[in-house]
């Protein structure tokens, strides 16, 4: 069931790429998170009412907070940061740096949640590494600075690695925890830190008004129902009813699904190399299953 949901999560996430890179070429990052953000919550909150896991009664004040501070860690900082990234050194290197996202989850699991893999999935999460890297570009954008370079890099690597840390953080939770609820309570406190600081910031017009229905609502809103709702789920799921390495090995092959979309959809070539990429990483998620 866990593996299914990693999965799903990664297919999921793959067409929510394709649909969001277009919101992001009008909209900052962390303008977008927000309205990625309020729009689960507005689909999270009835959805959970109506399979009866609404209420937070019964949970314990130190579970509620560590589920905020996972949505606090994962979606306001990683997301923004990664979006950040993504704009100062393009979707190639992007791709890279996304790749430490399973190692390093299963580095946190291994140390702080006492998970083990075997070594028939550690092999699997190789090819699934290998097969990232092989389809990736590894060339930076023409006409980049290497500062700008370097900067995107670090900022990746520190959203890759705040990711790892929500998801360590939020598992002990999850374990014992209604799955609706759960999600629920990550995003509405994931929110709570956002909207402050989108009140008080700068920005705080051009934040907000992608909040207001527009023509980038087209790309926008059905990205944020499939990422950051039922995109969401799934990637909860995945790592309620399985080892958290083992569904971060398996979410990390979104980035085959992304190029195989992004040819569909975004007129890319495939080439030879990323479908030997792709047979690669298919492999890899075989033996992870087994």
């Amino acid at each position: 069931m866990g593996e299914l949901l990693a999965l799903l999560t990664a297919l999921i996430w793959a067409a929510a790429v394709i649909l969001l890179k277009r919101s992001g070429e009008t909209i900052p990052p962390f303008a977008l998170n927000l309205f990625r953000v309020t729009v689960s919550i507005v689909l999270l909150v009835p959805t959970a009412a109506l399979v009866g896991q609404a209420s937070v009664s019964s949970a314990s004040l130190s579970d509620i907070g560590l589920l905020v501070a996972s949505g606090a860690i994962g979606v306001a900082v990683s997301d923004t940061l990664f979006h950040a990234s993504l704009n100062r050194i393009g979707a190639g290197v992007s791709a890279i740096i996304d790749s430490l996202y399973s190692p390093l989850t299963v580095l946190l699991a291994f140390l702080f949640l006492n998970e083990r893999l075997s070594a028939l999935q550690l092999v699997g999460m190789a090819l699934v590494l290998g097969g990232v890297f092989a389809a990736a570009r590894h060339e930076p954008p023409h006409g980049v600075a290497h500062r700008q370079v370097a900067v995107g890099v670090a900022l990746g690597v520190v959203a890759m690695l705040a990711l790892a840390v929500a998801i360590v953080i939020a598992k002990p939770v999850l374990d014992r925890s209604p799955l609706m609820w759960a999600v629920t309570v990550r995003q509405v406190g994931c929110l709570a830190v956002m909207l402050p600081i989108a009140l008080f910031s700068r920005r705080r017009a051009q934040t907000l008004g992608a909040l207001r229905p527009s023509a980038v609502w087209l790309h926008a809103l059905p990205g944020a129902v499939l990422g950051s709702y039922l995109g969401l789920m799934c990637w909860i799921g995945g790592l309620k009813y399985t080892k958290v390495g083992v569904a971060a090995i398996l979410n990390q092959s979104s980035t085959i699904y992304i190029l195989i979309l992004a040819t569909i959809f975004l007129k890319e070539p495939f080439t030879r190399r990323k479908l030997v990429a792709s047979l690669v990483a298919l492999a890899g998620i075989v033996l992870v299953t087994v």
